[in-house]
């Protein structure tokens, strides 16, 4: 009889989650030509290019993906998008770059105090906070306060979420790890929407399913890096020893019930009893979220409901207007850019699939680009 797993294996798995691609090698940004002082009376056209450059290339060898994707985000919000998200490939690489936790922590109040100086209008002399100064700027100017403080929120929501997670644990549960993935994949998407800014319930909604499955999808991605042993952290007098010991994030239930221990990942990589069965149950549940998302894509541009409730709706930042079928239609056309980051999601999910779902087998992807064209081109995701 033909295992579940290897059944959705022969049947293809139709899947799309994501999470622009980390490398968590340790990469530490050249701030010098910034950090002349501690915050800037005035933010010049140079200091603004200068910061663009910065975290594109930052972009370009952290985070690909989001290299890529950024070029669908709509002009105006281009600068939030390369901001945000170069402050979560700093966020994400933090265990790594760092010798200790308590200077990880230390790092996470610097970044939640650079927020609220930028919002009040006072950068610190830092490319990230250049270029998100100026994305508020722009976004007070053309949207009013509010859409700027809604952004605000979001923000502070990440950082507080990847330090809660920092000394990366196991999740205790898969349903813990959709709330992470709520709380960083889900909410950059929700910060890019709100830099647009484009409030909508059903724009949100797809953010929600789509964001779950890239947090679950960078989990997976991440297994064999952090269950191999840190590389050691150089300083001036050589080495100061590694930043953490080897970690396996899948949730305990989801280990548990297949019988997957950590020691034996640690040991044996690939070859660790239930390691791909685990992994299989794991995915399984981010590519249902992608499917929710497609059908309701479809059923939205049918001009028919999405068949169940945003169980966020309601909460902070996630209240909204009642609007007409043509306003949906429009959003969705305005927004499209930001849904695309399922794509890249999907084709991890995909190569996964043809490496039997073996995380440490997954083959690089030369396909993306042309698949997030074609996503664009047809307006699927």
């Amino acid at each position: 009889m033909m295992s579940p797993r290897a059944a959705v294996c022969c049947h293809g798995l139709r899947r799309a989650a994501l999470r622009p691609r980390l490398r968590l090698q340790p990469q530490r940004p050249s701030w010098q030509p910034f950090l002349a002082g501690r915050g800037l009376a005035t933010v010049t056209d140079g200091d603004v290019e200068k910061a663009r450059q910065y975290c594109e290339n930052q972009l370009k060898h952290g985070d690909y993906e989001a290299f890529l994707l950024r070029q669908f985000v709509p002009p105006s919000s281009r600068n939030a998008y390369n901001a945000l998200r170069t402050l979560n490939l700093e966020l994400a690489r933090l265990p790594e770059t760092v010798s200790n936790p308590t200077i990880a922590r230390m790092r996470m109040s610097f970044w939640r105090e650079t927020v609220n100086s930028v919002f009040a209008g006072n950068p610190p002399r830092e490319p990230i906070s250049i270029i998100l100064h100026q994305a508020v700027q722009d976004l007070k100017a053309g949207a009013g306060p509010s859409s700027a403080s809604s952004l605000k929120f979001w923000l502070l929501r990440l950082i507080n979420a990847r330090e809660q997670h920092m000394e990366n644990r196991p999740f205790v549960s898969l349903n813990s790890l959709e709330d992470y993935a709520e709380n960083t994949y889900a909410t950059l998407m929700y910060m890019t929407l709100a830099s647009m800014p484009l409030r909508s319930v059903h724009m949100d909604h797809l953010a929600s399913h789509i964001g779950k499955a890239c947090g679950i999808v960078a989990i997976l991605r991440g297994i064999p890096v952090l269950a191999a042993p840190s590389q050691p952290i150089q300083g001036p007098a050589g080495s100061v020893g590694n930043t953490r010991p080897p970690a396996l994030l899948l949730p305990l239930d989801v280990m548990a019930e297949v019988g997957v221990r950590e020691e034996d990942v640690f040991r044996r990589g690939p070859n660790a009893e239930g390691l791909q069965d685990s992994v299989f149950k794991v995915a399984t549940r981010a590519n249902d979220h992608l499917i929710t998302a497609r059908e309701m894509l479809k059923n939205l541009k049918a001009g028919e409901e999405v068949g169940h409730d945003y169980e966020h709706e309601g909460e902070q930042e996630h209240v909204y207007s009642s609007i007409g079928a043509d306003a949906t239609q429009a959003d969705i056309k305005r927004g499209f850019g930001v849904l695309l980051e399922a794509v890249p999601a999907a084709d991890y999910l995909e190569r996964l699939e043809k490496a039997d779902f073996d995380p440490f087998k997954v083959k690089a992807s030369w396909k993306l680009p042309w698949r997030l064209w074609r996503a664009l081109k047809t307006q699927h995701i």
